[in-house]
Formats: C-alpha cells, structure tokens, sequence
C-alpha cells in the first residue's frame, strides 16, 4: 500500500509539474503574441514615414532635376536661334557679295580704260590744225571714243556730264570757282574731266568748275561817274 500510494503521489507531482509547466508556457506565449503586434505597428509606422520622407525627397530631386533640363533646354533654343540668324546673315552677305562681283567686277578694268579715253580727248582737243594727216588723226580718235562709248553701254557704264547741273559732292570734284552772272551760284559751268559711274556706283568723280555769285558792282569804283555827276550839279 505505501508503494502504490508512493507510486500514486510521484505520478501526481509530476503531471502537476506538467500542468505548471504549460501553464507558463501557454502565458509567455500569449504575452510574446500581445506585444507582437505593437511592435509591428510601431514598425509599420516608422516604414511610413521613412517613404513619405523618400517619397518627398524624390519629388524634390525630380523637381530640381526637370528645372536643370529646362534650363539646358532654354540655352540651347538659344544657340539654336543664334546659329540659325547667323546663318541667314552670312547667306545674305555671301548673296550680296555675288551680286556685287557680277556688277562691279569691271571696276578695275573700267578704271584703267579711262585713262586710255581721257588720252584721246586730250588728243582730239590738241588737234585744232586743218592739216590732212592731223584732220585724219582726229577723225580716228573720235571713232576709237565712239568705240569706247558703245563698250561702256553694254556694261553699263556711263560718263557723267555736269555742265548746268547743280554741284553734287557725291558726284563732282570741284577744282575752282569762278564768279559768273548768267547762272546761279553752285553750278557747274565747265567740265575739266569726265565722271563716270558702273551700274549706279561711282568709279571716278567729274572734275569741274562751280559758279559763285558775281560781285556787286560799286560805284565807288567809277571815278569818271562821279565826275559827270558833278559836273552836271555845277
């Protein structure tokens, strides 16, 4: 009997043992479930911020960066608009250039024929003799200027007469003055040299001589004047 009751007790304490064991068992689990969830929310918590602080960062970069490409994109609309009226500035010039070469490429040839026509005129003004052989030497300069006129019509180039034309700085030299009564003052009255202008563009000034205004007359200056008058007082 006391070895079944033994037995009996031994068995008893140990399923009581058992009973305390998942008792604690059963509470620190229960507790470990309470605080779990805190714990994640608390988590889940600060994950939220940390992407709403992410989230924010990354539109201000975003806005930062889409500020830095529109600037980039600015400058270069600008030096795109730049090059292009460059570019239009430089094909006008080179335009204007080409028409300027095919209208004044004889400008330099023409200049040095001038001389060549003004050796004639001077010749044929020289040549006042009625002598045959100067009479046929004249006549033969002025078919060679006729020749001359004609070559210069072709290209345009026209010889300037003044004469009774009011003076033009942009067109006239003026190498004297003279005093003259049958004009108005500031007109051409004698050409020394011809002018002469290719396509509209002046290659060589007429020389001429400008009229002024005739001096007054003073009766001061007429000594017997004075003394009919007298004269005819006495």
């Amino acid at each position: 009997m006391n070895n079944e009751q033994e037995a009996s007790d031994a068995k008893s304490d140990s399923e009581l043992i058992d009973e305390v064991l998942e008792q604690v068992g059963e509470s620190e689990v229960n507790e470990k479930q309470a605080n779990e969830p805190e714990l994640d929310g608390a988590e889940a918590d600060v994950e939220i911020v940390d992407a709403q602080q992410t989230e924010q960062v990354s539109l201000e970069e975003l806005q930062k960066q889409l500020k830095q490409a529109q600037k980039k994109v600015d400058q270069n609309w600008d030096k795109a608009v730049r090059s292009q009226a460059e570019m239009e500035n430089l094909k006008r010039r080179t335009q204007k250039d080409l028409e300027n070469a095919h209208k004044y490429g004889l400008e330099k040839f023409a200049k040095e024929l001038l001389s060549v026509i003004d050796s004639l005129e001077l010749g044929i003004q020289a040549s006042t003799s009625n002598i045959p052989e100067v009479v046929a030497l004249r006549e033969g300069s002025e078919l060679t200027i006729k020749q001359f006129e004609n070559v210069f019509a072709k290209f345009n180039i026209e010889a300037l007469e003044p004469i009774g034309q009011t003076f033009n700085p942009e067109l006239h030299q003026a190498m004297s003055m003279q005093p003259s009564a049958d004009v108005e003052p500031n007109t051409v009255i004698n050409v020394l040299q011809k002018g002469y202008i290719l396509n509209g563009r002046l290659i060589r000034p007429a020389m001429v001589v400008v009229s002024q205004a005739a001096k007054p007359v003073d009766d001061s200056d007429k000594p017997e004047a004075d003394s009919i008058n007298l004269d005819e007082q006495a």
